[in-house]
């Protein structure tokens, strides 16, 4: 064999090395792409869970003589808008995330805020209606918890991918980009005051 043909043979050899790390790697990255995919819609399943409930706790609460109607026009105004906050699945940027983050933050927040109102409504607090829809909601909110953990530990994985050598390479010829995360919400490092004082 001349030395032309053990070069022609390195050659292939080293290009069939190349493309089968490559076929490898990009499969490896629709694969974790995809595993984020199925995360996200696992977010966004409980978070509309959460959206559906809230119809029914207003209602419950409206029944209630008296109650603050700007706490309940604040919930209904939050959810509207935290159910039209939609983002494609392909396109889960950082700053895309945090939209989304922060729409579903203000919405927790006018929730916390009716549930705290309750405790002027002992009568209401009473009900099986609502005592039902509390427990309920309160389990969706455990379970956003842990469909946002998972997606964050989805999140993880492929952003390393993407990150790393050889990856990177590849990441960047077949237009793999970096995801966002869920992150503590601003203001999340200070504790609650408690007082019971009042």
């Amino acid at each position: 064999m001349s030395t032309r043909n053990i070069v022609l043979l390195s050659i292939l050899a080293f290009i069939l090395l190349l493309g089968g790390c490559g076929c490898s790697g990009y499969n490896g990255l629709v694969t974790k792409d995809q595993e984020v995919k199925s995360k996200w819609a696992n977010v966004e399943s409980d978070y509309q869970r959460r959206s559906d409930l809230i119809p029914n706790l207003v209602n419950t609460v409206k029944g209630a003589a008296n109650f603050e109607k700007s706490t309940l026009e604040a919930v209904v105004n939050a959810r509207a808008q935290a159910t039209q906050m939609k983002i494609d699945a392909s396109n889960l940027t950082p700053e895309k995330v945090a939209e989304f983050q922060k729409a579903q933050s203000n919405l927790g927040g006018a929730i916390g805020r009716l549930l705290a109102t309750m405790e002027k409504y002992p009568e209401l607090k009473a009900t099986d209606a609502f005592r039902d829809l509390s427990a309920q909601l309160e389990g969706t909110e455990n379970r956003i918890k842990v469909s946002r953990n998972d997606f964050n530990a989805a999140v993880k994985d492929y952003n390393t991918s993407v990150k790393t050598f050889p990856m990177v390479l590849f990441a960047g010829i077949f237009g793999f980009t970096e995801k966002g995360y869920f992150t503590a919400e601003a203001g999340a490092e200070k504790a609650p005051t408690v007082d019971f004082s009042k």
